[in-house]
């Protein structure tokens, strides 16, 4: 609110005198006129005021996800570019794959080899437990000795532990396989969803690791606006408000309600973060655009409404408030959009201070004024400087509104282009 105060202040600064030179011809012949400012003044009225607070925020496709390499290694081939349409599992990027084939080929050898292995370790088991067989059957007619059952089992109880060992190692030789073939297969870099490919960052020749971007995919015909809430804004911002989104230099509004909103704050920013999900077919909104949202979150109480510009703050008070202009009970005609074209005044006009109770993002409820007050909305500068009268030239609220809309270069236009008038009007009266 203080920007667009400031900004419309100076407005004021620069459009008063003009306004006072377009009706000089009207007022010459009174002195007291050509000596007081001149200002803008709109009448208050009483109303409930629409709640909303404007945020900023992030475009984010849907599924948006960067894409990077698992190994290391340079790029051989590039399958897809900018703005094509993938699938899930496409092959986006190929990279050398030389050595890891080779690799995977001696894994290959070294699991063939553990297979043998435990091929040999069975039959020499097989073959210890028929010797211990025997040996007991001839122990238990007293054909051998006692020692040499037991050597027998001992033997046979290596041989089955000789097994097991193979075995680990087989197991071992197959994890090894799986291994390389992985990393084969990572030299294909594949689409982990569905959608368009941007931010092409992946040329033949190119070495690349697991730090290096290649691209980024996502569907940005379904975004989500990512917001972030202050720890004040989640006391009356909640999931289903309406939410206006406005994109830049488009002249288009999204209208869509928050989605959800996390449930954590930052325990170092006290902020939580809040999404809004919109339909983007046509795709106004692009992915990493920042756009003004305002989440329209309830009504005040009824109260008087003012512009916001109408409210100042006066130095020497060290307050805010409003001037009030002495238009009460006048009867005013205004013809389409133009205001009267003769200057009311000299006006007293008088500064109140005000209670804010409710603020949007051009009009705010105050208390502190009567209900048929008239509020100055330009030129409160010149009355800073204790004028307590002024020529006071009635306008609508639709023109206020339509000022404060505007930026500071629209304004200054404006000015550049009545200085323009004003110049010509005094060239041909001469």
């Amino acid at each position: 609110m203080k920007k667009t105060i400031t900004v419309l202040t100076l407005t004021g600064a620069l459009l008063a005198p003009l306004a006072c030179s377009g009706d000089q011809d009207g007022v010459e012949n009174n002195q007291r006129n050509h000596r007081a400012p001149t200002v803008e003044a709109v009448s208050v009225i009483v109303g409930s005021l629409p709640l909303e607070e404007r945020i900023t925020g992030v475009v984010r496709a849907q599924n948006q996800t960067d894409i990077y390499p698992e190994v290391s290694a340079p790029v051989t081939g590039v399958l897809v570019n900018n703005g094509d349409f993938v699938e899930k599992g496409q092959i986006l990027v190929q990279l050398r794959d030389t050595e890891a084939q080779e690799r995977l080929l001696q894994a290959k050898s070294g699991y063939q080899i553990a297979r043998a292995q435990v091929r040999q370790a069975e039959a020499e088991l097989n073959r210890r437990q028929q010797n211990l067989d025997r040996i007991r059957q001839l122990r238990s007619r007293d054909l051998e000795t006692q020692s040499e059952l037991d050597n027998a089992k001992a033997l046979a109880l290596s041989a089955e532990a000789s097994l097991d060992l193979t075995r680990a190692q087989l197991n071992q030789a197959r994890s090894v396989v799986e291994e390389r073939r992985n990393h084969l297969e990572y030299t294909m870099v594949r689409a982990p969803v569905r959608g368009y490919v941007g931010l092409r960052n992946a040329e033949i020749g190119q070495l690349v690791n697991p730090s290096t971007r290649l691209f980024q995919i996502g569907d940005p015909e379904q975004i989500k606006i990512e917001l972030i809430l202050t720890e004040t804004m989640t006391g009356y911002i909640r999931t289903g408000h309406t939410a206006v989104i406005t994109a830049p230099g488009s002249g288009r509004n999204l209208e869509s309600r928050i989605t959800r909103i996390s449930p954590f704050l930052n325990p170092v920013t006290h902020t939580t973060t809040a999404e809004i999900e919109v339909s983007n077919p046509d795709r106004t909104l692009m992915p990493g655009m920042f756009v003004t949202v305002n989440i329209k979150y309830g009504e005040s109480d009824q109260a008087i409404l003012v512009p916001n510009n109408a409210i100042v703050y006066h130095p020497s008070r060290g307050q805010y408030g409003v001037f009030t202009a002495g238009l009460t009970g006048r009867e005013l005609r205004f013809e389409g959009d133009r205001p009267p074209e003769e200057l009311i005044g000299p006006s007293p006009v008088r500064f109140h201070p005000v209670d804010v109770v409710a603020r949007g993002r051009l009009v705010s409820g105050i208390e502190g004024i009567s209900q048929d007050s008239w509020v100055v909305t330009l030129g409160q500068n010149l009355l800073l400087r204790g004028a307590e009268n002024a020529n006071v030239r009635p306008v609508k609220w639709d023109h206020i509104i339509h000022l404060q809309q505007l930026h500071s270069r629209d304004l200054f236009e404006i000015i550049q282009k009545k200085l323009a008038e004003q110049t010509s009007k005094s060239r041909s009266d001469v």
